[in-house]
């Protein structure tokens, strides 16, 4: 498959993949079970590759082209893990006649073993190679070097392409000094990159490495850098686009139902009260779709009609507005003193779990804003007698809390998603704070703020005040990203 979820044989005429020698190709190699695929997923930005935790379940190898806008910037190959490295290292060292026919070597034997059932795998790893791919050679450094993957080194180093090692650190021992005095040996580069944690700085750091080891990748690899670089920024920025056309639809959003003239109106309080949270939990899940269809996860948008909360929090949920809200006081001030919110953890959300809603553990804000949240709910008003019936009007809430709410709910769902890598399948946990995220704005841009969310919640939001609301909310995004990188590291 590739990068947009297409099939693994509609990939295969793209590009004249074959004839273009200038396309760089990378074949990720190894041990059965050692991350592999999790490499592969994260460089490829594709999370619908599969990582299995049980050995051998690659038995064939798969092409996954790094596709943005139809260009394809670079190709990952996924392969089987080696299953016979030394018998095929004692076929090499019996065919090979000197150092200088070692490639053509390990070329023939693919050509004469790949029908053949006992050499499946090598086959399948190694012909790429053959190709002209480039070498990542993948090692868990949570578990002992031993010389059993000398062979494999062998027969790589053999193979004559530039070649580079990662060791992926899957389990909680660390053998990576081991592990990098061995594999400097065979080598041109060794790295340690956590597959699955690895911030994109990595991610770029290892394109620049292939780029070190092939003068002819140098070139097309420097401009898929800088490619990616300006993607990920405007992806980041379409994602303030998202939250600012959400929070104006939902601050500013009203349910209506016709009433007789002399129809009692409170029947239809809790009808249209429950219209307008259903739409808004829609509004706020279309959000969530558009945001990771942004950053390229199909898997997660597939789950997401699977999403429940550990318990059952949602939009409206009491700890969530507790959460993301502000104090009463707090918002007479506009001024989110530093200390003034009480501590926060949450867990934001993966495959299988909730992703984005924020399944929200940890400590409460100060309950001074509380019954101001939920009180809000229960207003309808009712406009003027016309032809014998009045419209009843649900909406919008001016309770300035919704907004924060609403804000929060998106820049931690929006935060998770950019900086998670595609590899990623386990649940993702920020630890307690002793601050507010809004703390991290200046008092001027908290009261800009302030003032835009207030004019939505009051519907007098002007057209041509998007702009300058999505100005504002790349300051939010920015702070939210110095609050979060804080959180982070005080928990290390």
């Amino acid at each position: 498959m590739d990068s947009n979820g297409n099939s693994d044989r509609s990939t295969e005429n793209i590009d004249d993949r074959q004839s273009d020698s200038t396309l760089p190709r990378f074949a990720v190699v190894g041990h059965p079970n050692k991350g592999k695929s999790s490499v592969v997923a994260t460089l490829a930005q594709n999370d619908s590759i599969a990582i299995a935790m049980e050995p051998g379940t690659t038995r064939d190898s798969h092409r996954y082209p790094m596709k943005v806008d139809e260009v394809t910037l670079y190709e990952l190959i996924d392969t089987p893990g080696f299953q016979r490295p030394r018998k095929v290292l004692a076929w090499l060292q019996g065919h090979s006649l000197s150092a200088s026919d070692r490639a053509e070597t390990v070329a023939a034997f693919v050509t004469q073993h790949r029908d053949d059932p006992r050499y499946h795998d090598e086959c399948e790893l190694l012909r790429p190679i053959v190709e002209g791919a480039g070498i990542i050679y993948v090692v868990d450094g949570s578990v002992p070097y031993n010389r059993e993957h000398e062979a494999e080194m062998n027969i790589l180093r053999w193979a004559g392409r530039p070649s580079l090692a990662l060791i992926n650190q899957i389990g909680s021992d660390d053998y990576s000094a081991d592990w990098e005095a061995a594999l400097g040996q065979y080598f041109q580069i060794v790295r340690r990159f956590d597959a699955v944690r690895a911030p994109f700085e990595k991610h770029l750091e290892l394109l620049r490495s292939f780029g070190e080891l092939a003068p002819n990748w140098r070139e097309p690899l420097d401009a898929a850098l800088e490619y990616l670089q300006a993607i990920r920024f405007g992806r980041d920025h379409q994602a303030l686009e998202h939250i600012a056309d959400a929070l104006i639809e939902m601050l500013g959003h009203q349910e209506t139902a016709r009433l007789g003239e002399f129809e009692a109106a409170g029947p239809l309080q809790p009808r249209l009260r429950q219209r307008w949270q259903a739409w808004q939990r829609e509004r706020e899940q279309r959000l969530r779709h558009s945001v990771e269809d942004l950053y390229q996860y199909r898997r997660l948008q597939r789950q997401e009609s699977d999403l429940l909360l550990p318990d059952d929090d949602d939009l409206f949920g009491e700890r969530t507005r507790q959460l993301w809200g502000i104090s009463k006081g707090q918002l007479a001030a506009a001024g989110f003193g530093a200390g003034a919110v009480g501590g926060v953890g949450l867990d934001a959300v993966t495959l299988g779990h909730s992703l984005g809603t924020g399944a929200l553990i940890g400590g409460l804000l100060g309950a001074a804003g509380s019954y101001y949240y939920s009180d809000k709910l229960t207003k309808v008003k009712l406009g003027p007698l016309s032809g014998g019936f009045r419209e009843a009007i649900y909406g919008p809430l001016k309770d300035p809390q919704f907004g924060y709410v609403v804000l929060g709910r998106a820049l931690v769902h929006w935060y998770q998603i950019s900086q998670r890598n595609h590899a990623g399948r386990d649940v993702l946990v920020v630890t307690d704070s002793d601050a507010h995220w809004l703390d991290a704005l200046s008092r001027s841009d908290r009261n800009g703020l302030q003032k835009s969310l207030q004019a939505l919640a009051r519907r007098r939001f002007e057209p041509s005040k998007r702009q300058r609301l999505i100005e504002q909310l790349e300051l939010a995004q920015q702070a939210f990203s110095q609050w979060q990188l804080s959180e982070f590291s005080s928990a290390r």
